[in-house]
């Protein structure tokens, strides 16, 4: 649906990782957007998604409990000729939530907006008090309009975060996620639902300028740990490239990084790996 882009784009940093594939999101986190008139903290959260297996509903689990801690409601969906089925169960959850509301319908620049009339009267029926703003989280268009509706409804108060922070993640995780970002992009099938990634080391050495980071790739098989590896170990250097050359930009820093794979069994259903991972926190 492009949440996590969208959350990028209204902050106007990175703060969340994004793919093409679902449920890239695993934890609650914040972007922290600090303007002259203005403090807006975004809570960005796993999808709320149909969730059979442990590590699917510690995240759904996760966005629920986050429902619960804006003063501002905001849903994305994708925009198209109509709302799925999907899309009318989670407006439908919207609305039982006593809080001003917002209805964003993403991705416009791939439909147009006479092609998705329908489905944005369709928006208007099922979530009638919602503010449903259309927007392209890709392109920017009329993610302004949308700002200036999130801040018209939030209630007037202090800053709750310092001004120069821009996201309640550290250095330590944000680095993890970035190294999970690149592993979802290179690998494709089934393989990043089973994997994560963990930070073992996190080192600077500000009189270098330098940080090492050694991270450990989780995967459930021995089949899937000989793909992340790749032939002559290709595909996990490719990996560890990506990630590299991003964790140098973001953190200013020359970085060195260090890529290691282990395979864990099972690892999706044992909630205390999960919390370890961070999963659904």
């Amino acid at each position: 649906m492009g949440k996590s882009t969208l959350v990028n784009r209204l902050v106007g940093r990175k703060v969340a990782i994004v793919t093409p594939k679902p449920q890239t999101t695993r934890r609650r986190l914040l972007g922290i957007l600090s303007g002259l008139d203005a403090q807006v903290i975004f809570i960005d959260t796993p999808g709320v998604h149909e969730a059979a297996r442990l590590i699917n509903r510690r995240m759904v689990e996760a966005a629920r409990r986050a429902l619960a801690e804006g003063d501002v409601l905001m849903g994305v969906v994708e925009a198209g000729p109509e709302l799925d089925r999907r899309d009318r169960a989670f407006i439908a959850e919207m609305n039982t939530i006593a809080r001003p509301r917002i209805l964003a319908v993403n991705k416009i620049d791939l439909l147009g907006r006479e092609r998705m009339l329908p489905m944005l009267e369709q928006c208007r029926e099922a979530a009638p008090d919602a503010e449903i703003v259309p927007v392209s989280a890709l392109t920017g268009e009329n993610v302004a309009e949308l700002l200036n509706t999130i801040k018209n409804l939030l209630p007037e108060g202090p800053p709750l975060m310092p001004e120069d922070e821009y996201t309640d993640q550290s250095e330590r995780m944000l680095a993890g996620e970035i190294i999970r970002e690149k592993l979802f992009l290179k690998v494709h099938e089934e393989i990043p639902f089973t994997s994560a990634v963990r930070v073992e080391q996190f080192v600077e050495e500000p009189e270098r300028k330098l940080i090492r980071i050694s991270a450990l790739i989780v995967v459930e098989r021995d089949s899937h740990k000989a793909i992340v590896i790749g032939a002559g170990g290709r595909m996990v250097k490719e990996i560890g490239t990506a990630a590299r050359l991003e964790l140098e930009e973001i953190l200013g820093s020359k970085v060195f990084l260090e890529l290691h794979v282990k395979v864990d069994p099972h690892w999706t259903r044992n909630l205390r790996k999960l919390e370890e991972m961070g999963i659904g926190t």
